[in-house]
């Protein structure tokens, strides 16, 4: 890392993002000898989750530890430095990314990873932001075993193939279900009956508010009164968007479905840019995020090693 000035500074690889998928890009990175800076501005999306699951040999570890103990081994390197700032725009030329962060830093990099992930925005239902990471979840594989045969219910609205699928999934962990469409119900006769046949109640009325006692979701009452026990609750749609413009600043597109558009490895169509993780395939998990940092970090380090090559050979 090099600063060649007060508000300047210079490195290999700069890494837009500090959970899983960004801090494995940058341990990669390190390890190879390139200097890398990693920007976060430390607001993470599972920052509600009071568990992270999947993960091998750190299965139920809470999120801020699993932050705490990856950052605790990048401190060993040299090569890696944490800054806590955000990236308010960035800009390629003459082959270098020049980014500037929101506290007036500019950094010059030859590579660029974004692996700032997705921010939720959750439904304006009272007691939801009570009970979201406690006893409300977004995703049945980071947290339907400790929800398994239990009184659940579905979240949801908004595209019905999508809603469909969901409940099919959550279905999987427990019978004792029910959808709650919060109003926006669009599901088809085809839909509603295959699941009255499999015993789950579908209302349509919006949710009024959630009853939770120190987080834990008890009571679900609708607009009309009418009171529904549970004791647990998937989110079917959390209103994610990306967590940063700044590779449509570059040049990258999104999707239909509001992901960047990459290639293998986490390329994008602008050269040295590269995107991992939620950003890239909305959701990755703990593992997978991780497992895309890894990957597109060593697809930029050949690179490097390509281009140097090249420079020494001339």
């Amino acid at each position: 890392m090099r600063r060649s000035e007060e508000t300047m500074l210079e490195a290999d690889v700069a890494v837009i993002g500090g959970g899983p998928a960004g801090l494995s890009a940058a341990l990669l990175l390190g390890r190879s000898m390139r200097s890398v800076v990693v920007i976060d501005e430390d607001a993470p999306r599972h920052a509600a989750a009071a568990r992270s699951h999947g993960y091998l040999t750190r299965d139920g570890i809470r999120p801020s530890e699993f932050r705490r103990l990856a950052r605790e081994e990048l401190a060993m390197y040299d090569t890696v430095s944490l800054l806590r700032d955000s990236i308010a725009a960035s800009v390629k030329a003459d082959g270098m990314f020049r980014s500037k962060t929101a506290a007036g830093l500019t950094i010059m990099s030859r590579k660029l990873i974004v692996a700032a992930g997705l921010k939720d925005r959750l439904p304006d239902v009272p007691g939801l932001r009570e009970a979201y990471g406690t006893s409300v979840f977004p995703c049945p594989y980071c947290d339907g075993w400790e929800r398994r045969d239990r009184p659940l219910a579905v979240l949801g609205s908004g595209n019905p193939r999508h809603l469909m699928d969901y409940v099919k999934k959550i279905a999987h962990w427990s019978r004792d279900l029910i959808v709650c469409c919060d109003g926006a119900g669009k599901l088809g006769g085809h839909e509603l009956a295959q699941l009255e046949e499999n015993g789950i109640a579908v209302y349509e009325q919006r949710i009024a508010k959630l009853i939770t006692v120190r987080g834990q979701l008890e009571t679900i009452v609708l607009q009309d009164g009418k009171e529904l026990p549970r004791s647990g609750g998937f989110l079917a749609d959390t209103g994610s968007t990306q967590s940063t413009d700044v590779p449509l600043q570059l040049g990258a597109r999104l999707t239909d479905n509001g992901a960047y558009e990459t290639e293998a490895h986490g390329r994008t169509p602008v050269d040295g840019l590269y995107i991992a993780g939620d950003a890239a395939k909305l959701f990755t998990g703990l593992a997978g995020a991780a497992a895309e940092g890894y990957e597109a970090a060593a697809t930029v380090d050949r690179e490097l090693i390509e281009e140097d090559w090249a420079k020494r050979c001339r």
